[in-house]
């Protein structure tokens, strides 16, 4: 099995913390299953609809070709799933969003949610990048981010939340090698685990029972010429693009 994921990470700029999804996944996939992790460049750097959407297009434009390269499945792995319906609509093979699948794990766990994010307005407010560190094996910052982590999250359980949800596969990466770790009684699920395991049983089910999305109003299947219309788009709008003084 050959699943794809979508990071809104860029390679470079993010390399420990690619280069530590990419051997997460592929170590906790399941017997005979690879994962390839790619990124955007820019990344989705700015928190917004438009930066959103301009990622999103990228991801629906990858998920065309990783089909067409053989992959059995595609995540979206950014929490937002910007794209996800389209994608679900462009592609035949197992579609997963990361806030999706993890949404609905936790909601078997408890019945209210807490969510911590990255964004300053309702979480962690760190950056990306503020990340590498921890992920280029610095034990002090590592310590640093869960402490952080445990702080926005505590407020939410004591107001009620029985599971709390790192909305973001970048914290989600943070919590994965503690395993049991909870805040208070409150599980917290890692969202990285969650998709990547998501992912796996879609293909199986798929191939044990030849279920897919419904091809009704929800997602009706793409043709092959809105998809080449796609693809033609976004090579055109590359190609256009204004080059840097």
């Amino acid at each position: 099995m050959r699943i794809f994921w979508q990071s809104f990470v860029d390679q470079a700029t993010s390399a420990p913390y690619m280069a530590q999804l990419a051997a997460y996944l592929n170590e906790i996939a399941a017997p005979g299953t690879s994962v390839h992790v790619e990124g955007i460049t820019p990344a989705d750097r700015d928190f917004g609809r438009l930066s959103e959407f301009r990622c999103a297009i990228q991801a629906v434009d990858n998920g065309l070709a990783a089909q067409e390269s053989g992959f059995d499945a595609y995540v979206m792995g950014h929490f937002q799933d910007p794209g996800l319906y389209e994608l679900r609509s462009a592609l035949t093979i197992p579609v997963i969003g990361t806030g999706e699948a993890t949404l609905l794990a936790a909601s078997q766990l408890g019945r209210r949610l807490g969510l911590v994010t990255l964004d300053s307005a309702f979480g962690m407010g760190c950056r990306p990048e503020d990340f590498s560190a921890a992920f280029a094996g610095d034990a002090a910052a590592k310590a640093r981010m869960l402490a952080d982590f445990a702080a926005c999250a505590q407020p939410l359980v004591d107001r009620g939340a029985d599971v709390i949800i790192p909305a973001g596969v970048l914290p989600g990466l943070l919590i994965a090698s503690e395993h049991g770790f909870k805040i208070g009684h409150a599980p917290v699920v890692n969202c990285a685990a969650v998709a990547l395991k998501s992912a796996e049983m879609w293909v199986q089910l798929r191939r044990l029972n030849g279920t897919e999305p419904s091809r009704g109003p929800s997602f009706a299947l793409a043709n092959d010429r809105a998809r080449q219309d796609f693809r033609a788009a976004v090579v055109r709008t590359q190609a256009d693009k204004p080059k840097s003084p």
